[in-house]
């Protein structure tokens, strides 16, 4: 596997390790896009706070996505107005959007390739659900339109899109806001008790705590083992093919989604569960020489999203046991705008100040999915699977992925190098293989 397109050529600034005791008013875990947008409102409000990263800031998720900036996640209006009601489908509609305008208007203080493109889901089997879909963004307020076309060499039945949205290069935009910030790479926290937390070299003390990890680490509050599971995905960027003129994705989880970057077509997909088999790579090669037969592959790589129960992040208050500890996580497919959405949100709850989001990505909302008996069995059947190399986290049996050669753990998405070495979480430490 390839690095990114987005991490070539890039160098982040440096920042130093923990040493000793500090103390401040808002320590931040993590230091993805989220957790760097997280320190820079609450610096931009005035708050004081520390951004702590285990490796690098913007080395994880952040320099492996596909970059786009959207409300469109998904079909999700229908379902949100069916499942959860108008009010919160047309708040979730309006925290998304203010996300890109707030990105917008950065980018226009920061070099980031920022670019407006339209966004569109399309299916291959499904025309009357697309047609739902425009017509319940339109009853939220929202312009949305059915299109019978796009430049895919696929079978569309039909397509809603979403005019002014973006994308973006994920590590330029992060290189032009963290300069200043106050963050300690290679700090590694251990653990943490109420307004505190450990790392090998340090202790810091704080007034509040937000856990932006990816997938929340600390399992005693929350739920988060089962409210959340991770899902791989795969990206291949080509030259000397089409350029698409917008960002495309299937209504189908584990369909193909398209952008452009510069000369080049990314090409995503062969998704699945972590921890399980799926297309992977060479699906995205198989389609690519059939379709694209004259075009050459750049480079690849993988990317790992952590999914919610009913499609909406948590943000907000770990859990009702923790008032001064908050987390960000489950974003889905969407991290770039769900991180902006979470940093804003997030401000506003350490601060005190109200914000009509809080109720609709509130990690304390109703948990009785489907999904949550699914992401229940997947634990107890590989909790009970005989194996020799078992999750640190919570025990579950890994699995060998002989695409990335890997061992990946199915109940909640740790990832581990062949020889054991931690590469994603939520587990804390390496895997011990004997």
């Amino acid at each position: 596997m390839s690095k990114s397109i987005w991490s070539e050529g890039q160098k982040l600034p440096a920042f130093g390790k923990l040493q000793g005791k500090v103390t401040t008013d808002v320590l931040i875990i993590g230091g993805g896009l989220c957790g760097v947008l997280c320190a820079y409102m609450l610096r931009n409000a005035g708050v004081d706070c520390l951004l702590v990263e285990a490796d690098t800031v913007g080395g994880g998720i952040t320099c492996n996505t596909t970059a786009k900036i959207t409300s469109q996640h998904g079909l999700i209006y229908d379902k949100l107005v069916r499942s959860r009601g108008n009010e919160v489908a047309a708040g979730y509609l309006r925290a998304n959007q203010e996300a890109l305008a707030k990105y917008r208007e950065l980018a226009g203080m920061v070099e980031c390739e920022f670019e407006e493109r339209d966004a569109f889901v399309y299916t291959l089997s499904d025309r009357e659900k697309i047609k739902r879909e425009v017509n319940t963004v339109n009853e939220l307020g929202f312009p949305a339109s059915f299109v019978e076309e796009v430049p895919l060499p696929l079978d569309v039945k039909g397509a809603i899109r979403f005019p002014d949205q973006a994308q973006f290069h994920p590590l330029k935009f992060l290189n032009g806001i963290v300069t200043g910030l106050p963050i300690c790479e290679h700090t590694f926290i251990r653990d943490l008790a109420p307004h505190k937390a450990w790392s090998d070299s340090g202790e810091i003390t704080a007034d509040k705590i937000i856990v932006a990890t990816h997938f929340p680490f600390l399992n005693k509050h929350g739920g988060y083992f089962l409210k959340l599971y991770q899902h791989r995905s795969y990206v291949i960027a080509l030259e000397q093919a089409p350029d698409v003129q917008g960002m495309y994705l299937d209504e189908a989880q584990t369909g193909l989604s398209f952008r452009n970057y510069r000369n080049l077509l990314l090409v995503g997909g062969g998704s699945h569960r972590t921890g399980k088999q799926g297309g992977n790579w060479q699906e995205l090669r198989n389609f690519v020489n059939l379709h694209y037969p004259a075009a050459r592959e750049v480079t690849a790589w993988a990317t790992q999203d952590c999914m919610s129960l009913d499609g909406i992040p948590y943000i907000g208050q770990y859990s009702v046991r923790t008032p001064d500890l908050y987390v960000a996580s489950g974003f889905n497919k969407w991290g770039m705008t769900s991180s902006m959405v979470a940093a804003m949100l997030l401000r506003d709850l350490v601060t005190g100040t109200e914000n009509p989001w809080e109720r609709i990505f509130s990690p304390g909302r109703s948990i009785w999915k489907p999904q949550l008996f699914l992401n229940g069995a997947e634990a107890v059947t590989n909790l009970l699977t005989p194996a020799k190399r078992r999750c640190p986290h919570m025990g579950c049996a890994l699995k060998w992925n002989p695409h990335e050669r890997t061992w990946d753990c199915p109940c909640h998405g740790s990832r581990f190098t062949g020889d054991g070495k931690i590469i994603d979480n939520p587990a804390t430490g390496n895997a011990k293989f004997d």
